[in-house]
């Protein structure tokens, strides 16, 4: 069955009230890694990537390292003022006000998602890499982590943490892609203009996964 065509929101309209959304800085980083696990506990990500053994607690060093310090680090972190919302991109590299991911946040990165993973490193850095490899080979905005507090959905607060960057890529005619592992999400960013571009699996085949790329909205 064919899906239907995207219902692209328009996210730029200044007449359109909304959530205040600011850039992430250092002392979110507890409440980002919090909104994020809290948010993804139950996903069939989190099931099938980490261990049950302290599955909680890996989650939110993952979330702590991979989403908090690196979107502070590199700029490329969007919260709510209240911080129930959370997006985190990789931008691309030297785009205008972001930075080149630290050394010592890399290097911790290298150091500490292997043993967060424990026995399923294997299959997640392979699933990673097939990830990597369908994402587009021209400059792009890859959205890493996206989560909103149980409590706080069904108020666009998504929309909201998404909107700094997407509008973004429409100003500066550059793409924005995604990778999920399931339909609700594929068909969540299909609102906002994202196209389906791969349907694989992880490479162990236990999970589905759509990458999805978004090309800039028409400003006229």
């Amino acid at each position: 069955m064919t899906p239907p065509g995207p219902i692209v929101r328009r996210i730029d309209d200044p007449d359109e009230p909304g959530p205040d959304v600011r850039v992430a800085e250092q002392r979110d980083v507890p409440a980002i890694a919090a909104t994020l696990t809290v948010a993804l506990a139950d996903s069939r990500w989190t099931r099938w990537a980490l261990p049950d053994d302290g599955r909680m607690q890996r989650l939110t060093r993952l979330h702590e390292l991979d989403a908090a310090h690196r979107g502070v680090a590199t700029g490329a972190a969007w919260v709510t003022e209240d911080r129930d919302a959370v997006a985190v991109w990789e931008p691309p590299a030297g785009a205008p006000g972001t930075r080149p991911l630290p050394d010592d946040v890399r290097a911790a990165l290298a150091r500490e998602l292997p043993y967060l993973s424990a026995d399923r490193a294997r299959v997640v850095a392979e699933t990673e890499a097939l990830v990597t490899a369908a994402l587009p080979d021209r400059p792009h905005w890859r959205l890493r982590h996206l989560g909103v507090r149980p409590s706080s959905r069904r108020r666009g607060l998504a929309a909201a943490v998404l909107a700094p960057v997407l509008v973004r890529c429409d100003a500066e005619r550059t793409s924005a892609a995604a990778a999920v592992f399931g339909w609700a999400n594929v068909r969540f960013f299909r609102g906002f203009g994202f196209q389906v571009t791969e349907t694989t699996r992880t490479s162990d085949d236990e999970l589905p996964l759509w990458v999805l790329v978004r090309e800039p909205l028409s400003l006229s």
